[in-house]
């Protein structure tokens, strides 16, 4: 009887062996599958690729980011018939990629010219290196024609963007204290800052009070004993810039005693600070001393007491030790009374000559700042009331690991809150687009909303060498020359050549001929652009400069990880902002941080980083691919072993499904669409789940989708449908009504899986397609050319609900009858049952793999009962061929068998 049954066949293995099969998979695409995605007449979607930093092997966070965008990308192209534009693209310039090469050539004493080509070459290996991991994720992008920083063309329009926001006179110079690595060497932007806990001083110190502020108190009848010891006690917790000290600053709207020992602080913070005999002999408002003066201990010069808004009560002493060239506060506050900046620390963090007279009685020219601490401790005397030392966040750098510092320089800044266009500030306008963009979570709008509302003006210059300049001319008394021919002159050489020739040619080679200025009488501005603006500028130079096959000012999408609120997503807003006066993108979405499966961060000290790579080798991309669609990834993605066992057992039953679809569709030779009830109830089921899928999907959710899919493969389709149909695709004639209808049912359903599933497990639906029965890939060549068509038949009659409870209830008995020994198969047996949906279902014994179903117990034998009726064993016999107990005899074939055979 065996060889009478119509077993299935297929060549699509039950073991994916997915290391090497994808390979080849990957490979095949990288032929011909962004060429197809590219090129559909259909609007376009646009996800514009934040450049990875040209520098190192790709680790997991990489993979995550760029499998989520080639999800998404797949997902508009194959579920919303979407052109796809997704040009590949790298950040080539910055400071990790010079420190690398200075460390090689340190030994050389290299000129300009051999760093930036070091750096060139450098960043070009990287380039291939990461192109060549990111094809082996199986990721479909533009990869002939990448965008790269350093390309001269790129170079140019990265300058053409800064001149572009002079032109808008939002670029501003002046001396302010910035974040300032010491460890580079280059003032940072906020962006380049990341927090770690550290450990500093704590120190109150006291400063004797000048004449003209005792002056000021007599009016309160304070006795001369008191007035000469009179102190203002200052806190602070870098002792480092007392040397640079200008002025004490106090809150005008707080109350303020002196005690009878002398000390001066707010009366909200008397309580605290005990210790320190705090005994009131008078009180006064804290703009009671304003412009009187206080006397810095550590070298007798005049400190200025001030008051300040930003002063608060929630800790020191209410009196705040104000250095204008370290402190944001500082600046804004000393700019009110004209109060000059100090700046006595170098690039490098030391001290430079001015110490010498800021600190008399010590030498500490050349001396590290941070390492100065103790000394000048010990150099306050008398004066340092108090000193401890705390833990507390503390800002570093996040390229060379180090603590910054606020320093005071001349730098670069684009302006956040001058008027300049339709009366609005970048500040306004950049507000005003955010309302108009779609976040994804919904959360990251207001994430980059109040770190908008909230920035500085945004430093732009950094004092290194490998990157665009501001290249700007000075004349003859140092002032910027803001000629715009001169330098749209300027960028065409950029073009040509590059901007290196800014620091390798002469001024003179830089002049356009017959040029009005005296190449004698100018010099040049060496400080290169925050990296960030050459990212940030990516909008104009890939997508609006018609150089990378698009033309267009915004983008479908941004997609990076949500660190990149206060990064990328910020750099281009303001840019395109100035530039286009609306935001570069239409939509942005965010992804979490990679941590593994204990939530902790991955890192090769804590040896639980996952390379890519190994990944690969061990469960295939596919794996990763699926579990990524299947977690909420606007939080922190977790990854470890046990997950991605997880994620396999998930794919090997989403790959058994395929499978069984295609072993049974292939024999089929026309699509048959006389559906019986069972078909149609699957139909309308699967048609459910799709288009709940495709609502997630093109929503963005992944999981939602994927994980409605996964339940539907494995508890309806694969749990009940394709488990039913067995006795009639296996037993039934080859061309009988209800077993090509039955295929033809699993084609509709393999057709759409096909669609759904490529955007995620593209190699498997790769190797699928390639052995599916023609009716399923409707003759096309290759999976990109699938196209999606609807599910039209009529609606069931039943309640799926219904009749899926009901065999959930028989199925609980059977288990115990199985488990007691009772049967062997559901086949040996009949159901009794008045329920009225099962009674008119004609196909009641399919459904419920049984032999009879009736109303009424009649002479049946029963055996058990359950919520919804009695089970009883079948009176007929055993048919040898499909072992339904429908046969006359033990001998003797069914009618059905009979049939079939003939």
């Amino acid at each position: 009887m065996k060889d009478t049954l119509l077993l299935p066949q297929t060549e699509f293995a039950m073991r994916a062996n997915l290391y090497e099969n994808e390979k080849h998979s990957f490979d095949e695409f990288s032929k011909y599958a962004y060429k197809l995605m590219s090129s559909k007449k259909a609007s376009t979607f646009i996800l514009h690729d934040g450049p990875p930093y040209a520098n190192g092997h790709l680790h997991v966070g990489h993979a995550i980011n760029k499998i989520l965008k080639d999800m998404i990308n797949k997902t508009e192209y194959f579920l919303n018939n979407k052109s796809i534009h997704y040009t590949a693209g790298w950040d080539c310039h910055g400071l990790p990629i010079e420190q690398q090469v200075e460390i090689k050539l340190k030994d050389t004493n290299p000129s300009i010219k051999q760093i930036h080509d070091a750096c060139t070459a450098h960043a070009k290996e990287f380039v291939q290196i990461q192109k060549k991991e990111f094809q082996d994720l199986g990721i479909i992008a533009d990869f002939d024609n990448p965008y790269l920083t350093m390309d001269f063309k790129f170079e140019a329009n990265i300058y053409k963007c800064l001149l572009e926001v002079a032109k808008n006179s939002l670029l501003i110079q002046r001396q302010k204290p910035v974040y300032w690595s010491w460890a580079a060497k280059s003032a940072l932007a906020e962006a380049e800052v990341e927090y770690q806990d550290k450990q500093d001083y704590s120190i109150f110190v006291a400063f004797k009070l000048n004449d003209d502020a005792k002056n000021k108190l007599k009016s309160l009848n304070i006795a001369d004993e008191v007035l000469n010891n009179a102190r203002a006690v200052i806190w602070t917790t870098t002792p480092w810039t007392l040397p640079a000290n200008q002025a004490i600053a106090l809150n005008k709207d707080e109350e303020y005693i002196i005690s009878k020992n002398g000390l001066i602080v707010a009366k909200k913070r008397v309580q605290d600070l005990s210790e320190f005999n705090l005994e009131e002999i008078a009180s006064f408002k804290g703009d009671f001393l304003e412009n009187t003066h206080a006397i810095n201990p550590l070298n007798n010069r005049l400190s200025k007491l001030i008051v300040g808004e930003h002063v608060t009560m929630d800790g020191g002493s209410g009196l705040v030790h104000t250095a204008p060239g370290h402190g944001e506060d500082d600046y804004y506050v000393c700019l009110k009374y004209n109060i000059p900046v100090i700046m006595p620390v170098d690039d490098g963090g030391c001290y430079d000559e001015s110490i010498l007279e800021l600190v008399p009685k010590q030498n500490l020219k050349g001396m590290h700042i941070f390492k100065a601490n103790e000394v000048i401790l010990e150099l306050l005397g008398d004066a340092l009331l108090k000193q401890s030392t705390f833990i507390h966040s503390y800002p570093f750098c996040w390229r060379t690991h180090k603590p910054v510092i606020y320093r005071a320089t001349k730098q670069f800044f684009i302006a956040m809150d001058k008027k300049f266009y339709n009366d609005m500030s970048l500040r306004e306008l950049a507000l005003s687009e955010i309302d108009k963009i779609n976040f994804y979570p919904q959360s990251g709008k207001n994430r980059l909303k109040t770190m908008i509302e909230n920035r500085p003006d945004w430093c732009i210059s950094r004092q290194r060498s490998w990157g665009v300049p501001l290249a700007f001319f000075l004349d003859e008394n140092n002032e910027l020359i803001m000629d715009y021919e001169l330098y749209e002159h300027l960028a065409s050489l950029f073009e040509k050549e590059g901007v290196r020739i800014w620091w390798q040619k002469e001024i003179k080679d830089l002049l356009p001929q017959n040029c009005k200025y005296d190449a004698n009488k100018l010099s040049k501005v060496n400080d290169i652009l925050d990296v960030w603006f050459d990212s940030g500028s990516t909008f104009a130079c890939v997508l609006d400069s018609g150089n990378y096959g698009i033309k267009a000012k915004q983008a479908s999408m941004y997609l990076e990880g949500s660190d990149q609120h206060r990064g990328w997503f910020q750099s281009s807003l303001l840019l395109s902002c100035i530039i286009n006066k609306q935001a570069p993108y239409k939509s942005v979405l965010t992804h979490g941080f990679t941590v593994d499966k204990n939530g902790r961060k991955m890192s090769k000290s804590l040896g639980n980083v996952i390379a890519p790579s190994d990944i690969a080798k061990k469960y295939g991309i596919e794996i990763l691919r699926l579990y990524i669609a299947s977690s909420d990834y606007s939080s922190d993605i977790k990854l470890g072993e046990d997950i991605l066992n997880q994620a396999s057992e998930q794919y090997r039953k989403i790959r058994n499904t395929i499978r069984f679809l295609l072993a049974n569709t292939n024999d089929l030779e026309k699509m048959c669409y006389e559906f019986s009830e069972l078909d149609l109830l699957f139909l309308n089921k699967a048609d459910e789940v799709f288009k709940l899928c495709k609502k997630s999907f093109l929503e963005y959710d992944f999981a939602k989708g994927i994980n409605a899919l996964a339940t539907f493969l494995s508890a309806d389709l694969s749990g009940i449908y394709l488990d039913v149909c067995k006795d009639s695709l296996y037993c039934d004639a080859k061309n009988s009504t209800n077993r090509m209808a039955s295929q033809s049912a699993m084609v509709l359903i393999l057709q759409k899986l096909f669609i759904y599933l490529a955007p995620i497990l593209t190699h498997t639906i790769n190797e699928a397609f390639k052995v599916a029965n023609k009716l399923v890939t409707k003759n096309v060549e290759n999976i990109f050319m699938l196209t999606e068509d609807e599910i039209n038949v009529k609606k069931s009659s039943f309640e799926y609900e219904k009749l899926v409870e009901f065999r959930q209830d028989f199925y609980e008995q059977i288990d115990i009858l199985k488990k007691d020994k009772k049967i062997k198969s559901t086949l040996e047996l009949a159901v009794i049952s008045s329920n009225e949906e099962m009674n008119s279902f004609k196909e009641n014994c399919k459904f419920l793999n049984i032999s009879a179903f009736c109303k009424s117990d009649l002479d049946f034998v029963k055996i058990a009962e359950f919520k919804q009726g009695f089970i009883a064993y079948a009176k007929d016999c055993k048919c040898p061929r499909c072992w339904r107990y429908l046969s006359k005899d033990e001998n003797s074939l069914c009618l059905r068998c009979s049939e079939a055979i003939k």
